[in-house]
């Protein structure tokens, strides 16, 4: 006999029709788009955290990564397991509704480009996802 599988769901995600949050970029018809998922809503914020620097969010400077400043210094490979490990630090501080599965940043030093994607698990449902950023 199967053994049921317990399916863990956040109760707002239960809720049709009502906006959690707003998405990014904003470009929707109000400058806004809403978010009607927490799944959505989460890699929202996880896009957010990313593209703020530290000291750039009013009452709250500590919010943000640092990851505009790498792309100023040489790109090598101690700078890449220092970011790895600066976002791997943001996220767990202020998005602890995820656990971070890898960070893979590949850097183009030529152009001083810098791709960042993160794999990651929602705690409360186990599903996997990612998100891609690119810096320049």
């Amino acid at each position: 006999m199967p053994i049921p599988q317990t399916i863990r769901v956040n109760p707002l995600d239960l809720q049709k029709n009502i906006a959690i949050g707003v998405s990014l970029p904003f470009n929707g018809p109000g400058v806004f788009n809403s978010t009607y998922t927490t799944k959505d809503q989460i890699k929202s914020n996880l896009i957010n955290l990313l593209l703020t620097s530290v000291g750039e969010r009013i009452m709250n400077p500590n919010f943000g990564c640092e990851l505009k400043n790498f792309l100023f210094e040489g790109i090598n490979e101690n700078n890449i397991s220092d970011l790895k490990i600066s976002i791997n630090n943001s996220i767990s501080l202020y998005i602890p509704e995820i656990t971070v599965s890898s960070i893979d940043v590949v850097s183009n030093r030529d152009n001083n480009l810098i791709d960042v994607t993160i794999s990651y698990i929602l705690n409360i449902s186990n599903n996997a996802d990612q998100v891609t950023v690119q810096f320049n």
